[in-house]
């Protein structure tokens, strides 16, 4: 398989890159890592799995041109760009189009159809919507990938820690979000799942959370 990892400097995305690199069971995986800057990569230059390639996720040609013979791509940064706008997300989802690429994962977050419960669900709605979050951004990327026709994953993050633990439970899109953080290391697991078996989480949003931080009216960390 050749995966094609946006934003390959995020911290999730270098928790996939290694366990790619380093576990048996992913030893057939080449990474293409695009990122602004290759040198804060550098480590991973001379790996002949790995290709780098400096581009910016807002530059249709960039984009298109990294997935040249990639057989799924994981945008490991939650699309903000202006609300209308999208441009990763439509960047990746032409990419796709363009190069016969099916399988597309990209992270979002929690709170897309007002699904997070309580207390927390109210204050989240609040710091990531400014209260609302039908219009923003991350609504519309996902909308434009479920639109796609594309075999797709909208991974709806908590919020994250980096506690040195795999544990969480996933939803679904219309079920009620179960928790309210997560490590960064239960997100990575979610995508190394997907690159081991392109069938799982297919067409699906998910959210993601570890079930015992279920209940809290705030992030753990």
């Amino acid at each position: 398989m050749n995966l094609l990892i946006l934003a390959a400097n995020g911290q999730i995305a270098r928790l996939v890159e290694e366990r790619i690199l380093s576990e048996d069971n992913f030893k057939s995986v080449n990474l293409t890592l695009f990122l602004r800057n290759a040198d804060r990569l550098a480590n991973l230059a001379t790996n002949p799995r790995v290709t780098l390639i400096e581009g910016d996720l807002n530059k249709e040609a960039d984009v298109v041109n990294a997935a040249q013979g990639q057989d799924l791509i994981f945008s490991a940064v939650v699309d903000h760009d202006d609300t209308g706008s999208n441009r990763p997300t439509k960047n990746i989802i032409k990419a796709a189009q363009e190069n016969q690429v099916h399988r597309i994962i990209e992270t979002s977050l929690l709170g897309l159809y007002n699904e997070v419960p309580g207390e927390f669900g109210r204050w989240n709605n609040e710091t990531c919507f400014g209260g609302d979050p039908s219009g923003s951004a991350p609504v519309l990327a996902d909308q434009l990938l479920k639109d796609s026709g594309l075999n797709y994953t909208t991974l709806r993050l908590p919020w994250l820690n980096d506690r040195d633990e795999i544990k969480y439970t996933i939803t679904h899109r219309n079920e009620p979000y179960v928790g309210v953080s997560g490590s960064r290391k239960s997100i990575a697991d979610v995508v190394l799942k997907i690159v081991a078996d392109p069938n799982f989480a297919a067409f699906d949003s998910m959210g993601i959370a570890d079930p015992d931080t279920q209940g809290l009216d705030r992030p753990v960390y």
